[in-house]
């Protein structure tokens, strides 16, 4: 039986400062070394390497997924009163699904910058449905506000993180889904045990 073809939807490059460390080109061989048709760029809080991400995807025979893993604000984007980094945003993962996905995408990521810098660009839940068309939405990693929902006590939170994701679900639709991360590491493993229970409440 051949095995199902895999993709990556949530990969950071170099442009996720002090986060990544692969250049697009890295990226892409690799991708392509390993036979696969298409990858995501999902770098944090910008789209800095889009443009050079798609003409080298398309160069190399590869379908490019623009998107970006977004830093959003707990409140209100305007609001600049956290006590710390992490307490100011959680993180979301987009993809552009089309050419309005990707407008949708410019707007959000400089709206980050423009709106709600604090600590780190950031947007929130507001412009998040002013601009969610053409978009699909991952639910996070460790650092999203599911999975901090879920990881707040030693048993995961299910009741909250189904109050979280169904948040995003009445928004996006059929365009949200849970993300699972297992890199080995504890917090992962934490994290994924919780999103595996949100869809089966």
């Amino acid at each position: 039986m051949a095995t199902p073809p895999f993709v990556h939807l949530h990969c950071h490059s170099h442009y996720s400062l002090l986060d990544g460390a692969g250049t697009i080109d890295r990226l892409l061989d690799r991708a392509r070394d390993l036979c696969m048709t298409s990858l995501a760029l999902t770098d944090h809080g910008n789209l800095f390497g889009a443009l050079e991400f798609y003409q080298k995807a398309k160069e190399r025979g590869l379908k490019p997924i623009v998107g970006y893993e977004a830093y959003v604000a707990p409140g209100s984007r305007f609001q600049r009163d956290a006590a710390s980094m992490k307490e100011a945003s959680y993180h979301l993962t987009l993809l552009a699904l089309d050419k309005r996905g990707f407008q949708n995408l410019l707007r959000l990521a400089s709206a980050a910058y423009l709106e709600g810098f604090y600590y780190r660009p950031r947007i929130d839940k507001e412009l998040l449905a002013q601009h969610h068309e053409g978009l699909i939405c991952l639910s996070g990693c460790p650092s999203s506000e599911l999975s901090r929902t879920l990881l707040t006590k030693d048993d995961p939170d299910v009741a909250r993180g189904c109050e979280v994701a169904d948040w995003f679900r009445n928004l996006f639709g059929d365009r949200y889904f849970i993300e699972i991360q297992d890199n080995g590491t504890e917090i992962q493993r934490l994290a994924m045990r919780g999103a595996i229970a949100v869809p089966k409440r």
